[in-house]
């Protein structure tokens, strides 16, 4: 064989193998310790409110109010096109939610937000459909008959960025998309409490975050598959 098409075959072989390893998926939280995990624009994991519990990711719960036991906890790493899989659990009447897309910039950690509630107890998901599980928060609703596990059971989440499309799971079955920068998001975000939010909508990328809402949540199981811009496209 030519040296010439020897090279060749050698950088298509280097260029499958990026691919390959580029969409290879990885834990987020080995189960055993808060490695890859930092508080929200603090340095390190938070001293209280959060403890690792027979594999779970946990947050106790406190008063009730926002980020009283620890506050919110983000992923070291920033991602912005990516499939995320993660199990959870609420205690009931509980209230949380798994934001992506989140960035330091902000006196908040305003984003685009997977709710994650008791949808049977908890006052905010009997504001609106777009204020329960599933839903992206105070923007567009999952469908009421969604496969939703009650409070205190196991449910699967999943959240897919991809390109400009993005999707919601529970459970198996996709339950939200839509399209960033689109007329149909920004409508809903016009409706919403991100009216006045520069760039809420809009492609950025940023953290993982898990939501104090001073209430018992756990996860388990996180896990990223970072998606090529170059293949951005509907799954």
């Amino acid at each position: 064989m030519k040296a010439r098409s020897i090279v060749f075959l050698m950088l298509v072989a280097g260029v499958t193998l990026a691919a390959q390893s580029s969409s290879q998926e990885r834990s987020l939280f080995d189960g055993k310790t808060s490695k890859g995990w930092r508080g929200f624009k603090k340095p390190a994991f938070p001293d209280r409110g959060w403890v690792i519990e027979n594999g779970w990711l946990k947050h106790v719960a406190t008063t009730g109010q926002d980020s009283a036991g620890g506050g919110d906890i983000i992923t070291v790493d920033t991602f912005d096109n990516f499939d995320l899989q993660f199990e959870w659990k609420v205690a009931p009447g509980a209230n949380s939610g798994v934001k992506y897309l989140v960035t330091e910039d902000r006196s908040g950690p305003i984003a685009h937000e997977y709710q994650v509630i008791d949808d049977a107890l908890h006052p905010d998901a009997k504001i609106g459909p777009n204020r329960a599980t599933a839903a992206l928060y105070d923007a567009i609703a999952a469908p009421a008959n969604k496969p939703l596990k009650p409070a205190g059971e196991i449910n699967a989440g999943r959240i897919v960025v991809n390109g400009m499309h993005v999707e919601h799971w529970l459970n198996g079955v996709k339950v939200v998309e839509y399209e960033l920068g689109s007329p149909a998001l920004m409508a809903a975000k016009a409706k919403s409490k991100f009216k006045d939010e520069p760039g809420w909508g809009t492609k950025l990328k940023g953290h993982i975050l898990l939501q104090d809402h001073g209430d018992e949540v756990a996860f388990r199981n996180i896990r990223i598959r970072e998606l090529p811009s170059s293949t951005a496209t509907r799954q």
